[in-house]
């Protein structure tokens, strides 16, 4: 092979790798799109509202948004309970899943229907706070309530732990906005979910920030 032929085999070689990854990565953003306008909703054994910020107590609007629609999912008896999910940021009082639980009691939900998990700090270290407390109850299905173009990559990280996931995201949050904001949060779980399948862990750099 001439050092021409080499170069021009290599190059088509690179050329397809690069395509075959811009591919990927097209459909990956597509899929995620596609799960976002889903609400997926069975019978299950628990709602389970993914955590996000709190500032002394009080939920974020984002996580607020994630709260309210799932009291409306357990008031529709989806699941006869909700466990909320999160730990706490360095300085804080309260944890994620506990100003979680206090909102939704606030709001009519009883107590005795509300489980707090106060640990994890990314979707991941959640799912498997979640996954351990479903398995020490006997509990196998779980509704997860997390903003829309977070639902694909929590769904399949809870699946991974054996949890029989669906996807009911919230739409009225500061999450949803207009399309350069959807964009972005888009391109942002694209990321995050290629990076989860190739290294099997999280790479949410500001947990929280929500």
């Amino acid at each position: 092979m001439t050092p021409f032929s080499w170069w021009r085999w290599t190059r088509r070689i690179l050329l397809t790798i690069i395509l075959a990854a811009i591919l990927y990565i097209l459909f990956t953003a597509a899929h995620i799109w596609w799960v976002a306008g889903q609400d997926d909703h069975p019978r299950s054994d628990a709602i389970v509202v993914l955590g996000a910020a709190e500032y002394n107590g009080t939920p974020s609007p984002v996580f607020a948004a994630r709260l309210r629609h799932a009291a409306s999912l357990w008031r529709a008896h989806v699941a006869p309970r909700i466990i909320t999910v999160g730990g706490r940021e360095t300085g804080d009082v309260y944890t994620e899943a506990q100003a979680g639980r206090d909102y939704l009691v606030k709001r009519g939900v009883p107590g005795s229907a509300v489980i707090a998990v106060p640990t994890g700090n990314d979707t991941l270290q959640n799912s498997k706070a979640v996954a351990a407390e479903m398995k020490r109850h006997g509990w196998h299905s779980a509704v997860l309530v997390t903003d829309p173009w977070n639902s694909l990559r929590a769904r399949a990280m809870a699946s991974d732990q054996g949890i029989k996931a669906a996807t009911s995201p919230e739409h009225d949050g500061p999450a949803v906005g207009s399309f350069t904001t959807d964009v972005k949060y888009v391109a942002r779980e694209t990321e995050a979910y290629i990076y989860y399948q190739i290294f099997g862990n999280d790479n949410e750099h500001s947990p929280g920030v929500l």
